[in-house]
Parts: structure tokens; sequence; C-alpha cells
């Protein structure tokens, strides 16, 4: 009698053979009828790809993104490729009419000082003002100490710790 794979097995191994699928999957969002017939041209076009920003996403690459600005921009890489830029050639082109918010990965330059910088900045303002903030309650709750006792009631504690100490 063969053994037969439990139904939830089998669809482990279906949602399994899926991810790997996707993950290995080179399409992303590019079109069929974006790319180019010579591989060697394609793969220039989908690392050049990776390296630029979405404008409209601003989290993905063109090569990513389904937005119609990045099918542009994918379209004008190929362009370039094909016209012979080279890879560098082709970034050049399209900051020159984006800037450097365009790339992924932008230049540390006085002009990208803010999108290099300004998170750690950020954080270093954080945690000045927890530790202003914890310092400060610290010493509000020692000045909010009780005032000193009065005669009748240092006359009452008295009495009620002789009464204790029978």
């Amino acid at each position: 009698m063969a053994h037969r794979p439990r139904p939830a097995r089998r669809l482990r191994a279906v949602v399994f053979a899926l991810l790997v699928a996707m993950l290995v999957s080179p399409a992303g969002a590019v079109d069929p009828d974006e790319i180019l017939a010579d591989p060697v041209l394609e793969e220039r076009a989908r690392e050049i790809g990776k390296e630029l920003r979405c404008l409209v996403c601003q989290n993905q690459s063109i090569d990513d993104s389904d937005a119609e600005l990045a099918r542009d921009l994918r379209v004008v890489v190929r362009e370039r490729l094909t016209a012979g830029d080279d890879d560098q050639e082709v970034i050049d082109y399209v900051v020159s009419r984006y800037g450097d918010f365009v790339l992924l990965k932008p230049p540390f330059k006085l002009s990208t000082y803010a999108l290099w910088l300004g998170p750690g900045v950020v954080a270093v303002i954080a945690v000045i003002a927890v530790i202003a903030f914890y310092r400060r309650r610290s010493k509000s709750t020692d000045r909010e100490t009780a005032p000193p006792l009065n005669d009748d009631e240092e006359k009452k504690l008295a009495a009620l710790l002789k009464d204790d100490g029978r």
C-alpha cells in the first residue's frame, strides 16, 4: 500500500514552490514589450534599473515599480543602451534630468548631506530629548518631598510611636 502525502503537506509544498518561484523570478515590473532582444543589453538594463529610484513610489527601483514614470525611465534606459551608451553614461543621463534623488544610493556630497546624515541627526536629537526628559522628571520628583511636620503633628507621631513600642 503506497503512502499518500497529506493535503496539508502538499499545500505547504505548493506554497513553498510558489514563494521560491517569486523570489527567483527576474520579472519585476518590466513588461514583455520592454525587454531587449539582446540578453547582454537586457541584463545591463536590469542592473541599471535596480540603481534608479521610481520617483512616484520612492521606495522601489524602476525595475520593481508599476508606475507609468518608472516604465518611461525603463524605456529611456533601454534606448540609451541600444544607442551605445555605457552604464555610467545612462545613469548620468537620467541623473542630469532628475537629480541625485533618482539614485537609490545617492553620492555623498554637499547637496545630499541631508539624505545621508538626516536620520542620524534625528536619532541623536531624540536620544538627547529622552535624556533631558528623564533628568527633568527625576529633579521634579526630588522637589516633591513632604513639608516638615508642625508641632501638633510631631506630638501625634511621637504618641503613635510610643504606643507601638509597648
